[in-house]
């Protein structure tokens, strides 16, 4: 085999994946509470380190040249956004980075592993007096993983502790939870976020610290993943020109120099 195709084609395939995410944060550059992901690569073992094949098949000209690289671990960046305000009562955001908005999707049934996580804070009140998310109608619980039951003939008020208010009495506290270990949580669509092992991983806040009237924007810098999303197109043009080249001199090496030895 080419082993300077093969290193090429990593490169290009491994670039594809970064673009790929870099494209999904630019799309949801206006979408409130949306975390950035940031892609990462990583270097891969050459062949006798990576199958521990040993001294049986090592070179140590291609040893020394690697395997070429992989797709590392995708992160998020849990920093907290812009907070933009709105003046609508029902609209929150939340001040901690480590602090989220207890969701149930729509139509999911009452099992503790349909719990997902947002930081989504439009909310609104459903047609049968269910607080939910505006975005998705997601359910929103409360400290208990219930939804929280309104009038829907009373207007509705929400503290910075999270009580929920109908007719100067608390109807509710909204469920916000931390995660023990961030780096856990994954997306789960619909900008909502559970932990990867199926597991419940969360923590009460006491003090949640909301801030209604306001949303949290999304915490894409559009600039910024604009200039990497061109340097992922150059690198990949980069490899594919590699490609083009190494073709090119397997080409000469079977027609001609074949021929010319023939």
């Amino acid at each position: 085999m080419n082993y300077g195709l093969y290193l090429s084609a990593s490169g290009v395939l491994t670039n594809l994946y970064r673009q790929d995410v870099i494209t999904n944060n630019l799309a949801n550059v206006t979408t409130p509470g949306f975390k950035p992901d940031i892609p990462t690569i990583r270097q891969r073992d050459p062949e006798s380190i990576e199958d521990g094949f040993g001294g049986d098949v090592s070179q140590r000209l291609l040893d020394r040249l690697g395997g070429g690289v992989l797709a590392g671990n995708q992160r998020m960046d849990m920093r907290v956004g812009e907070m933009r305000l709105t003046s609508n009562p029902l609209d929150l955001a939340l001040e901690q980075a480590n602090a989220f908005f207890v969701v149930r999707p729509e139509g999911a049934g009452s099992d503790p592993a349909s719990i997902r996580l947002s930081r989504d804070g439009r909310l609104g009140m459903s047609a049968d007096g269910k607080l939910i998310q505006t975005a998705g109608g997601a359910l929103v619980l409360d400290e208990n993983d219930q939804p929280i039951e309104l009038d829907v003939n009373q207007t509705v008020m929400i503290d910075r502790q999270g009580h929920v208010i109908q007719g100067g009495a608390v109807v509710g506290k909204l469920g916000v939870a931390a995660a023990a270990d961030t780096s856990r949580l994954v997306k789960a669509g619909d900008n909502l976020l559970r932990f990867e092992d199926g597991q419940d991983g969360r923590r009460k806040i006491e003090t949640p610290g909301l801030k209604a009237g306001y949303v949290e924007d999304s915490g894409v810098d559009a600039i910024r993943e604009l200039i990497k999303l061109t340097d992922i197109t150059r690198a990949i043009e980069a490899g594919g020109n590699l490609i083009r080249y190494h073709d090119s001199l397997m080409d000469k090496a079977v027609n001609t120099l074949g021929r010319v030895v023939a």
